[in-house]
């Protein structure tokens, strides 16, 4: 097994891929955060003026003036960035169909199951460095952008880090799994950017207000892939669906939500575990349709 986790790294290393994504995933979290925490003393106004939010805040016992609004820049940030580490997945196998070097994969490897163990575990460290990159990126770029006052306490910080790591290894396995169904790059890396870009934000927005339907955001990949994060940041301020007080209207929690990078959260531990799962479905349909698979 040693052998075939270095012959998977030495097969990535020998790429571009690894490096070049590093570059947009890097960007995006920066600015992206930097930009959130430019507009987060509008955000802690907002708590003090806003009706809905100013109810919020004292039944949960904020302070407007004292949280640390840079954990919300933070979580929109790698929430976004983690994208990346879920498009270098689906080029982990997708791509060596695309490329051939699926058939000397299987056929230098003991077996199948050791091969895609082999890159599960090699991809798995990757997804840990993108996470760490981004967390990396995205905590200068808070404390470029949110003073001082403003930033996450140090559990806060630990949380985020363990959080954001977390959350890219996990996308990116989702990735090789994703890839892994469809065998074709250039249509997994379209489906994948579109559904947790756009599909699902507007199926979020669209059933916000029907009852327990809110909770759409809080079971489905995306939602639960930017929860694990976000939902660090709404448990920081009470912004989760399990405590949000019931006289709060529905614009309101999905304004607040979505403040936390987290629209129908239900916790951070309840995201990781339900993204573990739809994870695990994807991998686990690649996993198997890859041992009887041609691969000539």
């Amino acid at each position: 097994m040693g052998n075939l986790i270095k012959a998977e790294f030495r097969k990535t290393l020998s790429l571009k891929t690894w490096w070049v994504l590093l570059i947009p995933l890097a960007l995006v979290a920066f600015w992206l955060t930097f930009a959130w925490g430019k507009i987060t003393n509008d955000f802690a106004d907002f708590l003090s003026s806003d009706s809905d939010a100013r109810q919020v805040t004292r039944l949960i016992g904020l302070d407007p003036s004292q949280v640390p609004v840079g954990l919300l820049a933070l979580a929109h940030g790698v929430n976004i960035a983690q994208l990346v580490p879920g498009l270098f997945g689906i080029f982990a196998l997708a791509g060596e169909y695309r490329s051939k070097t699926i058939t000397t994969t299987f056929l230098t490897a003991p077996n199948r199951i050791s091969a895609l163990t082999a890159k599960m575990l090699t991809y798995v460290a990757w997804g840990a460095i993108y996470g760490l990159v981004s967390f990396g990126v995205s905590a200068i770029a808070v404390m470029s952008s949110v003073d001082s006052g403003r930033w996450p306490s140090a559990g806060q910080w630990l949380a985020a880090l363990g959080g954001t790591v977390l959350a890219a290894v996990l996308v990116t396995l989702f990735g090789i799994g994703f890839g892994a169904v469809l065998r074709s790059v250039p249509l997994a890396v379209v489906l994948f950017l579109v559904w947790f870009l756009i599909i699902e934000n507007v199926l979020v927005i669209m059933f916000w207000g029907w009852g327990d339907v809110r909770i759409l955001g809080g079971i489905l990949p995306n939602g639960t892939a930017n929860g694990i994060v976000g939902g660090i940041a709404a448990d920081a301020f009470g912004f989760n669906s399990l405590n949000l007080p019931d006289d709060v209207t529905s614009g309101a929690q999905l304004l607040l939500q979505y403040t936390a990078a987290a629209p129908g959260v239900l916790s951070w531990w309840a995201s990781a575990l339900i993204f573990f799962g739809w994870t695990m479905l994807f991998f686990g349909l690649g996993w198997a349709g890859n041992q009887k698979r041609d691969i000539t």
